[in-house]
């Protein structure tokens, strides 16, 4: 039987039983939703992934990398509602299993029983707030360099056996096969961005080396056909070794520039005025970029009370919590919805940033209205059977 005087660890001060039972559960049910969502959100980013990079010709290990390097962002978005998912879910077991019945008839009122939801909820912030504030932005900037280096990685866009490939528009390459020592057997090169005439280049061998202008194609044992679009005459040159400048066929890969989402909030807070510059950006988008990410935190709090809130209001019922969960899942899109609106707005316009906590005050305040509905019915029903007993006396 639970006491109300603080013994067996059911008091008002402090960490109870019941709240470290409801908190165990809890996390238990978030790890399990983060992992089931997390793997259904990376499956679909790695396909994507796969394709573009499978068809730059890329190994495995770069495709794990940059899968490992995505979770961050992932995360960051899935958290809050996996914390949800993991409220609902425990509050309904609970309540079906008749154990909120057991505690809140032992004098639990609503506010004390979101104790651990609360504790839950901190906890959720927290690590959304690591994420959000540190993680995502280094991950974002070590991304951001992979994919600069993966798009100057002429030998990776080439090199391709047995497959014409087409790295840029105009430019076609072919190589029959890759020796073990790196040597290309059977190279063609077409390239036709030149305007009014194409250039082809046949060779039985060849190698890709690096040069202080920049990559060089050797072949060697070959010939060079060039045809004149407008005059229609063909020129062909045998050669027995020829050098190919590779440097201005694809491009120069421009160095990176930083960017808001790939800084963290310490480096944006303390941005110097070169960094803005670097960036492109000036101080009220700084800091409608930091008020977002700590957003992210407080929505992820905001958003257990509602879970919770909704289905505490329903009380017990032998045909389960349905509606309740329906209510919650609504509150919830609704809570979205307006984080979003307010978020375009934002984006237009930065000096609106004070309105991106709007959602989560609101969110919060629900499940404050939702926890004091549910309070009143049992303020009613001991008034009720106190007057009843004043009058039989």
């Amino acid at each position: 039987m639970v006491a109300r005087n603080g013994q067996d660890g059911y008091g008002t001060t402090g960490l109870g039983r019941f709240d470290k039972y409801m908190l165990q559960q809890l996390l238990m049910l978030f790890g399990f939703f983060s992992l089931v969502l997390a793997l259904v959100f990376w499956v679909n980013k790695a396909v994507s992934l796969l394709d573009w990079l499978m068809g730059d010709g890329q190994s495995a290990s770069t495709f794990l990398q940059l899968t490992l390097l995505s979770l961050p962002t992932i995360l960051v978005n899935l958290l809050p509602i996996a914390a949800f998912a993991a409220t609902v879910y425990v509050t309904n077991r609970l309540s079906s299993e008749s154990e909120l019945v057991v505690v809140q008839a032992a004098g639990y009122s609503p506010y004390r029983l979101a104790r651990p939801v609360l504790y839950f909820g901190v906890i959720v912030a927290l690590m959304v707030a690591v994420l959000s504030h540190v993680l995502v932005p280094l991950s974002q900037r070590e991304l951001d360099l992979r994919r600069a280096e993966i798009a100057g990685d002429i030998t990776s866009r080439l090199l391709t056996e047995g497959t014409f490939v087409h790295p840029v528009k105009g430019i076609t390459f072919y190589v029959r096969e890759i020796s073990a020592a790196g040597e290309l057997e059977d190279v063609y090169l077409s390239n036709s961005r030149t305007e009014g005439e194409r250039q082809s280049f046949i060779a039985s061998q060849a190698l890709i080396v690096k040069d202080e202008d920049g990559p060089m194609l050797l072949m060697f044992d070959g010939m060079t056909q060039v045809y004149d679009l407008e005059d229609q005459r063909l020129s062909v040159t045998r050669f027995d070794s020829f050098a190919y400048s590779l440097q201005g066929l694809f491009g120069t890969t421009q160095a990176q520039r930083r960017s808001l989402k790939s800084t963290d909030s310490f480096g944006l807070l303390s941005a110097s005025p070169a960094l803005l510059e670097e960036l492109r950006s000036s101080r009220l988008q700084v800091l409608a970029e930091v008020t977002q990410r700590m957003n992210k935190a407080v929505q992820g709090f905001a958003i257990c009370l509602i879970g919770f809130a909704a289905l505490l209001i329903g009380g017990f019922s032998r045909f389960g919590l349905w509606r309740q969960i329906l209510l919650a899942i609504v509150l919830l899109v609704i809570i979205k919805s307006l984080d979003n609106t307010f978020e375009g707005m934002i984006d237009d316009d930065p000096s609106f940033w004070p309105l991106r906590y709007v959602a989560s005050l609101v969110a919060v305040l629900m499940a404050l209205a939702l926890m004091w509905k549910t309070a009143r019915p049992a303020r009613r029903s001991r008034r009720r059977a106190k007057h009843g007993t004043e009058a039989k006396s």
